[in-house]
Protein backbone atom coordinates (compact mmCIF):
# COMPACT_ATOMS: atom_id res chain seq x y z
CA UNK A 1 0.00 0.00 0.00
CA UNK A 2 1.15 3.20 -0.98
CA UNK A 3 2.40 5.50 1.94
CA UNK A 4 0.16 8.62 2.54
CA UNK A 5 3.13 11.16 3.37
CA UNK A 6 6.69 10.88 3.34
CA UNK A 7 9.46 13.40 4.53
CA UNK A 8 12.01 15.55 2.50
CA UNK A 9 15.07 17.79 4.05
CA UNK A 10 14.94 20.93 3.61
CA UNK A 11 18.51 23.77 2.85
CA UNK A 12 16.77 26.95 4.02
CA UNK A 13 18.30 30.47 3.46
CA UNK A 14 17.02 32.08 7.31
CA UNK A 15 17.99 35.57 5.93
CA UNK A 16 16.25 35.71 3.08
CA UNK A 17 13.38 33.28 3.98
CA UNK A 18 13.26 30.72 0.97
CA UNK A 19 14.53 27.31 0.11
CA UNK A 20 17.78 26.96 -1.11
CA UNK A 21 16.66 23.18 -2.04
CA UNK A 22 15.64 19.69 -0.54
CA UNK A 23 17.17 16.69 -0.03
CA UNK A 24 14.48 14.11 -0.86
CA UNK A 25 14.74 10.21 -1.66
CA UNK A 26 12.45 8.38 -3.85
CA UNK A 27 9.19 8.57 -2.75
CA UNK A 28 9.03 12.11 -2.96
CA UNK A 29 10.66 12.36 -6.37
CA UNK A 30 8.28 9.45 -7.48
CA UNK A 31 5.17 11.58 -6.72
CA UNK A 32 6.84 14.82 -8.05
CA UNK A 33 7.45 13.36 -11.42
CA UNK A 34 4.20 11.40 -11.83
CA UNK A 35 2.07 14.62 -11.15
CA UNK A 36 2.93 14.91 -14.97
CA UNK A 37 0.73 11.35 -15.50
CA UNK A 38 -2.38 13.35 -13.81
CA UNK A 39 -4.72 14.21 -16.69
CA UNK A 40 -6.12 17.18 -16.23
CA UNK A 41 -9.64 17.06 -15.07
CA UNK A 42 -7.93 15.11 -12.31
CA UNK A 43 -6.19 18.34 -11.45
CA UNK A 44 -9.35 20.18 -11.63
CA UNK A 45 -11.31 17.86 -9.71
CA UNK A 46 -8.07 18.06 -6.66
CA UNK A 47 -8.19 21.29 -6.28
CA UNK A 48 -11.65 21.99 -7.10
CA UNK A 49 -12.94 24.53 -9.67
CA UNK A 50 -12.78 27.53 -7.47
CA UNK A 51 -8.87 27.42 -7.29
CA UNK A 52 -8.16 26.62 -11.39
CA UNK A 53 -6.61 29.89 -12.52
CA UNK A 54 -8.67 30.98 -15.90
CA UNK A 55 -11.59 29.17 -17.48
CA UNK A 56 -11.02 25.02 -16.83
CA UNK A 57 -13.24 25.35 -13.94
CA UNK A 58 -15.98 26.53 -15.77
CA UNK A 59 -15.61 24.24 -18.40
CA UNK A 60 -15.19 21.23 -15.88
CA UNK A 61 -18.59 22.69 -13.94
CA UNK A 62 -20.24 22.89 -17.40
CA UNK A 63 -20.04 19.32 -18.08
CA UNK A 64 -20.47 18.26 -14.95
CA UNK A 65 -23.76 19.79 -14.79
CA UNK A 66 -25.00 19.06 -18.52
CA UNK A 67 -27.60 16.66 -18.58
CA UNK A 68 -26.80 12.77 -19.57
CA UNK A 69 -29.67 13.28 -22.02
CA UNK A 70 -27.44 15.23 -24.09
CA UNK A 71 -24.55 12.82 -23.52
CA UNK A 72 -24.27 10.06 -26.37
CA UNK A 73 -25.29 6.49 -25.34
CA UNK A 74 -22.14 4.99 -25.96
CA UNK A 75 -20.34 7.60 -23.66
CA UNK A 76 -19.79 8.74 -19.97
CA UNK A 77 -19.41 12.14 -18.78
CA UNK A 78 -16.37 10.36 -16.09
CA UNK A 79 -14.18 9.65 -19.19
CA UNK A 80 -13.43 13.52 -18.94
CA UNK A 81 -14.45 14.39 -15.36
CA UNK A 82 -12.73 11.30 -13.54
CA UNK A 83 -10.14 9.82 -16.43
CA UNK A 84 -7.96 7.11 -14.95
CA UNK A 85 -4.72 7.91 -13.88
CA UNK A 86 -1.35 7.08 -16.17
CA UNK A 87 -0.48 3.00 -15.74
CA UNK A 88 1.79 2.41 -12.38
CA UNK A 89 0.85 6.28 -11.12
CA UNK A 90 -1.55 4.15 -8.24
CA UNK A 91 1.33 2.48 -7.11
CA UNK A 92 2.98 6.32 -5.86
CA UNK A 93 2.80 7.79 -2.32
CA UNK A 94 0.55 10.84 -2.56
CA UNK A 95 -1.30 10.22 -5.69
CA UNK A 96 -4.52 8.23 -3.64
CA UNK A 97 -5.07 11.87 -4.26
CA UNK A 98 -6.90 10.45 -7.32
CA UNK A 99 -9.29 8.87 -6.06
CA UNK A 100 -9.06 5.78 -8.57
CA UNK A 101 -10.59 2.43 -7.89
CA UNK A 102 -7.67 0.12 -6.92
CA UNK A 103 -9.20 -2.40 -8.82
CA UNK A 104 -10.56 -1.49 -12.37
CA UNK A 105 -13.97 -2.42 -13.15
CA UNK A 106 -15.03 -3.47 -16.65
CA UNK A 107 -18.27 -4.24 -18.12
CA UNK A 108 -19.58 -6.70 -20.56
CA UNK A 109 -23.29 -7.14 -22.37
CA UNK A 110 -25.46 -9.67 -20.53
CA UNK A 111 -25.37 -12.08 -23.51
CA UNK A 112 -21.25 -12.61 -22.66
CA UNK A 113 -20.61 -11.25 -25.74
CA UNK A 114 -16.47 -11.27 -26.25
CA UNK A 115 -16.34 -7.34 -25.58
CA UNK A 116 -15.43 -5.31 -22.62
CA UNK A 117 -15.55 -1.68 -22.03
CA UNK A 118 -14.84 0.79 -19.43
CA UNK A 119 -18.26 1.93 -19.04
CA UNK A 120 -21.47 0.59 -18.21
CA UNK A 121 -23.01 3.04 -21.09
CA UNK A 122 -21.41 1.39 -23.97
CA UNK A 123 -23.21 -0.54 -26.46
CA UNK A 124 -22.06 -4.21 -27.64
CA UNK A 125 -21.14 -4.03 -31.35
CA UNK A 126 -22.44 -7.45 -31.27
CA UNK A 127 -25.70 -7.76 -29.84
CA UNK A 128 -26.17 -3.95 -28.83
CA UNK A 129 -26.97 -4.85 -25.68
CA UNK A 130 -25.76 -2.30 -22.80
CA UNK A 131 -22.69 -3.34 -21.70
CA UNK A 132 -23.24 -3.42 -17.88
CA UNK A 133 -22.79 -6.59 -16.62
CA UNK A 134 -19.76 -5.52 -14.04
CA UNK A 135 -16.07 -7.68 -14.61
CA UNK A 136 -13.19 -6.78 -12.34
CA UNK A 137 -10.02 -6.70 -13.64
CA UNK A 138 -7.25 -8.47 -11.90
CA UNK A 139 -3.33 -7.25 -11.89
CA UNK A 140 -0.50 -9.23 -12.54
CA UNK A 141 1.20 -10.23 -9.97
CA UNK A 142 4.32 -7.38 -8.41
CA UNK A 143 7.77 -8.17 -9.06
CA UNK A 144 10.48 -7.73 -6.92
CA UNK A 145 10.90 -4.11 -7.86
CA UNK A 146 9.88 -1.55 -5.27
CA UNK A 147 7.69 0.47 -8.02
CA UNK A 148 7.19 4.16 -9.00
CA UNK A 149 9.68 5.28 -11.50
CA UNK A 150 13.20 6.41 -10.62
CA UNK A 151 15.68 4.22 -8.28
CA UNK A 152 15.57 4.18 -4.70
CA UNK A 153 19.46 4.39 -3.73
CA UNK A 154 20.06 7.89 -5.06
CA UNK A 155 19.23 10.59 -2.76
CA UNK A 156 17.99 13.66 -4.87
CA UNK A 157 18.15 17.79 -4.73
CA UNK A 158 15.03 19.18 -5.75
CA UNK A 159 14.56 23.26 -6.26
CA UNK A 160 12.78 25.58 -5.40
CA UNK A 161 11.47 25.54 -8.87
CA UNK A 162 11.21 21.74 -9.06
CA UNK A 163 13.96 21.32 -11.24
CA UNK A 164 15.23 17.92 -9.40
CA UNK A 165 18.29 15.81 -10.36
CA UNK A 166 20.58 13.23 -8.35
CA UNK A 167 22.41 15.37 -5.35
CA UNK A 168 26.25 15.28 -4.72
CA UNK A 169 28.41 17.54 -2.31
CA UNK A 170 29.90 19.35 -6.23
CA UNK A 171 26.26 19.78 -7.08
CA UNK A 172 24.79 21.49 -3.62
CA UNK A 173 28.16 23.64 -3.44
CA UNK A 174 27.64 24.50 -7.30
CA UNK A 175 24.09 25.45 -6.71
CA UNK A 176 24.77 27.58 -3.26
CA UNK A 177 27.01 29.70 -5.42
CA UNK A 178 24.90 30.14 -8.34
CA UNK A 179 22.16 31.38 -5.70
CA UNK A 180 24.61 34.20 -4.53
CA UNK A 181 24.92 32.57 -0.76
CA UNK A 182 28.11 33.90 0.63
CA UNK A 183 27.31 33.32 4.66
CA UNK A 184 26.58 29.58 5.26
CA UNK A 185 25.68 30.55 8.84
CA UNK A 186 22.61 31.91 7.74
CA UNK A 187 21.18 28.38 6.43
CA UNK A 188 19.59 25.93 8.20
CA UNK A 189 18.32 22.44 7.85
CA UNK A 190 14.48 21.39 8.48
CA UNK A 191 12.71 17.80 7.76
CA UNK A 192 9.29 18.62 7.08
CA UNK A 193 6.73 16.36 6.20
CA UNK A 194 4.79 15.94 2.29
CA UNK A 195 0.89 14.46 2.87
CA UNK A 196 -1.88 14.87 1.38
CA UNK A 197 -2.37 18.66 2.39
CA UNK A 198 1.03 19.54 1.10
CA UNK A 199 1.08 17.63 -2.01
CA UNK A 200 -2.06 19.25 -3.01
CA UNK A 201 -0.62 22.67 -2.48
CA UNK A 202 2.41 21.99 -4.53
CA UNK A 203 0.11 20.59 -7.04
CA UNK A 204 -1.87 24.21 -7.22
CA UNK A 205 1.53 26.24 -6.58
CA UNK A 206 3.09 24.46 -9.50
CA UNK A 207 0.55 25.71 -11.93
CA UNK A 208 0.98 29.39 -9.97
CA UNK A 209 4.60 30.17 -9.30
CA UNK A 210 8.52 28.96 -9.47
CA UNK A 211 9.09 29.54 -5.62
CA UNK A 212 6.88 26.02 -5.35
CA UNK A 213 9.03 24.89 -2.10
CA UNK A 214 8.79 28.34 -0.55
CA UNK A 215 5.74 29.31 -0.83
CA UNK A 216 4.42 25.86 0.29
CA UNK A 217 6.69 25.14 3.48
CA UNK A 218 7.53 28.78 4.96
CA UNK A 219 4.28 30.17 5.53
CA UNK A 220 3.84 28.62 8.67
CA UNK A 221 7.39 27.90 9.63
CA UNK A 222 8.38 29.62 12.41
CA UNK A 223 11.69 31.83 12.32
Amino acid sequence: MAESSVTMKLLIDTKRRRVMFAEAGKECVDFLFHILALPIGSVIRLLTTKEMVGCLGSLYESLENLDNMYIQPNQEKDILLKPKSAQGAASVPLLSLTNSPSVKQLYTCPNRCSYVAEYSRATCPSCYGSMSSQLNYVKPAAGNSNGGLVKGVVTYMVLDDLVVKPMSTISSITLLNELCVKDVGVLKEKVVTLGMDEALKMLKTSLQSKNVLTSVFMDNMNE
